[in-house]
C-alpha cells in the first residue's frame, strides 16, 4: 500500500508523462508535492521503486519509467486498464483476431535545436523520420528536431534524442517549447512568463536560467513527443 505522498507523486509523473511525454524534473516535483527539498522527493521516488511502480533507468539522468499503477488509478482515463467485452459468444482462434494496424506519420526532421547554448535558428528540412500517429496531438502542424546538448536530461531528453514538436506560437508556463531568441538563436526549454519577462529554464543543475525581455522570445512550437534510437 502506497502512503499518499507516494500516490500523489506517482499520479503527478504519470499526468506529465501522459501530457509532454517526458517525466518531470525533481524541481517540478518538489513544487508539486509542496516539500523543501528535494531530498523528500528522492525517498518518495526510492519508495515506488522499491515497490515496483516506477523504474529508474541506467544511464539517463533521473530518468523514470512508469512500470504499473495501482488499483486506484488503474480505472482512470489514461490508466492501464484491460479492455472487457462481455458477451456469451466463444471467443475466435487467435489467428482470426484482428490485427489493429499502428499509423505512422512522416515528419520533417527540421535540423537540430540545442538543449544547451542556443544555435542559429532551424529552418531547412534535413530528413524525415516515421512517427506513430498516437504521438501526434490535436489537429496542427507537427516537425521533428534532433536534440543538442544536454541542458534539459532531468526532464528525460538527452543529446541526439529527437523531439515531435507541435506548432503553435503560445505556451503555458511549464510546457516544454522551442523557443526563437532575437530571432536568431533556437533552444529547447521549459517556459515561464513572469509578467513582462520570458524565462527559459534548463533541466541540468548545470545551466543556468535565461530571462530575457517578451518581445525577445518567440515560441514556435511545444514538445508532445520523443524519439530516442539505442
Amino acid at each position: 500500500m502506497l502512503t499518499q505522498k507516494q500516490l500523489d507523486l506517482l499520479k503527478f509523473i504519470h499526468s506529465r508523462v501522459q501530457r509532454d511525454g517526458v517525466p518531470p524534473s525533481f524541481d517540478e516535483m518538489k513544487d508539486a508535492l509542496d516539500l523543501r527539498s528535494k531530498s523528500g522527493i528522492h525517498r518518495l521516488i526510492t519508495a515506488l521503486e522499491e515497490r515496483g511502480f516506477i523504474q529508474r533507468l541506467a544511464h539517463r539522468a533521473r530518468a523514470i519509467e512508469i512500470v504499473k499503477l495501482p488499483d486506484a488509478m488503474s480505472s482512470t482515463p489514461g490508466g492501464f486498464s484491460p479492455r472487457v467485452i462481455e458477451g456469451d459468444k466463444a471467443d475466435p482462434p487467435a489467428e482470426a483476431l484482428p490485427v489493429e494496424p499502428v499509423h505512422a506519420l512522416e515528419l520533417p526532421v527540421m535540423g537540430r535545436i540545442a538543449a544547451g547554448t542556443p544555435i542559429e535558428a532551424i529552418s531547412e528540412v534535413s530528413h524525415h523520420v516515421a512517427v506513430p500517429g498516437q504521438m501526434l496531438s490535436g489537429n496542427g502542424q507537427h516537425y521533428a528536431l534532433e536534440v543538442k546538448g544536454d541542458s534539459m536530461i532531468e526532464a528525460g531528453i538527452n543529446d541526439g534524442d529527437v523531439v515531435v514538436i507541435r506548432e503553435q506560437t503560445t505556451a503555458d508556463n511549464g510546457d516544454i517549447v522551442v523557443a526563437i531568441v532575437e530571432g536568431s538563436e533556437a533552444t529547447l526549454k521549459r517556459f515561464r512568463r513572469h509578467g513582462s519577462s520570458i524565462a527559459l529554464e534548463p533541466a541540468n543543475a548545470a545551466y543556468e536560467t535565461r530571462v530575457l525581455p517578451d518581445n525577445m522570445v518567440k515560441v514556435q512550437g511545444r514538445l508532445v513527443g520523443l524519439i530516442r534510437s539505442y
